[in-house]
């Protein structure tokens, strides 16, 4: 039975959606037509439905082509975004959003470009209450509003991929291809992923019920029931050196898909992916008819960092912080008031037991260790190693051996200049680059030096090849702890099973997001597998060939378990996306003279 109240509330509250984006205007489609962002969401229902679907099933897919191909993106797509990159060097980025104060810049390319773009600084006591002003007409749009929105910005910037993995290549010292794909079709993909994450959860419950109990012979009390998402306050979206939209679109996605407005804090050595970004997606917010200001630009420089002035303010509700241990560790002890989302850093291992090739696997190996030189969240650190080997089908193999194998498979794959500056690419911090010099200087024994890479394109880029050094397993106060950088440890132990021990102790006393292991015994598997899924970490088993430990596919990897201290999060779930929104009810008595009517 449903009320005339009801069915008068839900018209009502449809037309203001179709029309006035729950209570704001959006621009006048004229009669029978559509509003803008009633369209965005129709455009892309199929995208966001293949996206619910994917997520379901667990399965490949991906909604943004990941090769940088002209027939994709367009014949001139390429040079298109070169020339949009470029034309951001030496200029300030213009974006018009209230409290600017001055422009600053702490970007260096390391690739030795000169980039010299320049940002704005905001005084915040002007920009929160501005994200506030327009977050009151953002929340009160219809759920499908919103995700439209949010699915058009990523269309639209999955438009501007090369642009952008341009910019991600000069600020992170990616090669091209890993920039224009992690900082692209990757990281959209992770921002749709998020999108319909908080799609399913806000769509769980219904908007309206009518709720009827008799509570008597003849007496019947009806309700008519009306339930709103509310969004908890601004987001802080605090991003990270060397994967900015990659680390930065799912949290970004999920506050903005459930009504909250998002303040994006760049890292200071990393900002223009994320401003181009904010600056598209303004774009879109002004053509559907809400104020831009729900998306702003926090920027910053290392020598006057406005981080914990930002997430102290009392306007915030939410928090995603990507980056070091040592910041992410502050926020978790003393922010209270906001609820906080984490990846920070942690021990990634390889847990050698045998292999059945062992060609491959150091090949394999040999990869993840170098890509974009071990400045990877989830690249490999320790190689545990027993002393007396591992077993293959060809015998035993000696602890020597097998170690002295994985440095000859990184030394030959490192060995074509182009590809080593390709699959490297350049170091992003100074401090790294002074890191890999500190390890060969400490203890163990090296057994490959890192070594810089010629670039014939860029002559000036500051560059590194892992070092590779061998310790024992009591050495703990070395390798027990995060260096980040293309630093390998490969440590001797006593046995697997000390192995699958000072692994899953590394991962819950310091955090990991990885684990490769490598056995030819299943119930050795099974041991390492179950030690280290209880310690929170992600386990991948006798990798070979064209997939690597390193690889996190959206719609199907959780990246991050929340379960040891590298984080607190997952990148997604459920509870990545629910607790960004509260569901409150609004309840109306329908009349006893309605009710008998339409009975």
């Amino acid at each position: 039975m449903i009320s005339i109240v009801a069915q008068l509330s839900t018209k009502l509250r449809y037309n203001a959606i179709d029309y006035c984006g729950a209570n704001h205007c959006i621009t006048d489609p004229g009669k029978g037509r559509k509003p803008v962002s009633h369209e965005m969401f129709q455009r892309h229902q199929e995208t966001l439905n293949a996206a619910l679907e994917a997520i379901d099933s667990r399965g490949s897919w991906s909604a943004y082509p990941e090769v940088p191909s002209g027939k994709i993106y367009g014949e001139t797509a390429k040079d298109d975004g070169l020339a949009g990159w470029k034309g951001r060097l030496g200029n300030k980025f213009e974006i018009d959003q209230p409290g600017t104060v001055e422009w600053i810049g702490a970007e260096q390319s390391p690739y030795g470009i000169d980039t010299g773009t320049l940002y704005p600084k905001a005084d915040l006591d002007v920009l929160m209450p501005a994200a506030v002003a327009a977050m009151a007409s953002w929340k009160r749009a219809s759920a499908e509003t919103r995700v439209g929105v949010c699915l058009e910005i990523l269309h639209r910037l999955n438009k501007r991929s090369f642009e952008i993995g341009f910019s991600v290549m000069h600020t992170t010292g990616q090669g091209f291809m890993m920039a224009f794909q992690a900082g692209g079709p990757h990281a959209q993909d992770r921002g749709l992923e998020a999108v319909a994450c908080a799609w399913r959860e806000m769509t769980r419950c219904p908007e309206h019920a009518t709720w009827s109990k008799r509570v008597s012979k003849t007496d019947t009390v009806t309700l008519d029931k009306t339930f709103r998402i509310i969004p908890r306050g601004v987001a802080v979206n605090i991003g990270c050196s060397t994967f900015p939209t990659w680390n930065g679109y799912p949290g970004l996605f999920a506050s903005l898909a459930t009504g909250n407005a998002v303040v994006t804090k760049p890292h200071p050595g990393a900002v223009l992916p994320l401003a181009i970004t904010i600056e598209i997606a303004r774009e879109v917010l002004v053509e559907a008819g809400f104020d831009p200001n729900v998306l702003t630009l926090a920027c910053d420089t290392p020598d006057s960092p406005c981080t914990q002035d930002l997430v102290k303010r009392p306007e915030v509700g939410i928090i995603d912080y990507t980056g070091g241990n040592e910041f992410g560790d502050w926020i978790e002890t003393n922010i209270r008031h906001a609820q906080v989302y984490t990846e920070k850093a942690g021990i990634n291992t390889v847990i050698i037991d045998g292999c059945e090739d062992l060609k491959a696997m150091t090949g394999n190996l040999a990869f993840s260790l170098s890509l974009y030189s071990g400045q990877m969240c989830t690249t490999p650190q320790n190689i545990y190693i027993p002393e007396d080997g591992i077993e293959t089908p060809d015998g035993r193999v000696s602890f020597d051996d097998t170690a002295a194998a994985i440095v000859k498979a990184m030394n030959w794959f490192l060995s074509d200049p182009a590809r080593a500056a390709e699959v490297c690419g350049a170091i992003q911090s100074e401090a790294t680059a002074a890191r890999v010099a500190q390890a060969s200087s400490g203890t163990g024994t090296v057994l490959r030096e890192s070594a810089s890479i010629e670039n014939e394109r860029f002559k000036d880029a500051r560059t590194a090849t892992p070092t590779v050094i061998q310790v024992d397993a009591s050495d703990t106060s070395t390798f027990q702890q995060e260096m980040f950088g293309p630093i390998v440890y490969i440590v001797k132990t006593a046995s697997t099973e000390e192995s699958i021990e000072l692994a899953s102790t590394g991962a819950r006393e310091c955090g990991a997001l990885t684990c490769a292991m490598y056995s030819r015994d299943e119930e050795v598997l099974e041991r390492g597998i179950e030690s280290m899924t209880d310690a929170g970490v992600a386990i991948s088993c006798n990798l070979t060939g064209h997939i690597w430990v390193n690889q996190s596919a959206a719609f199907s990897d959780f990246h991050v378990s929340g379960a040891n201290p590298a984080g607190n999060a997952t990148l997604c779930d459920a509870a990545f996306v629910a607790n960004r929104f509260r569901t409150v009810a609004c309840r109306v008595p329908v009349p006893a003279a309605v009710e008998e009517a339409v009975s």
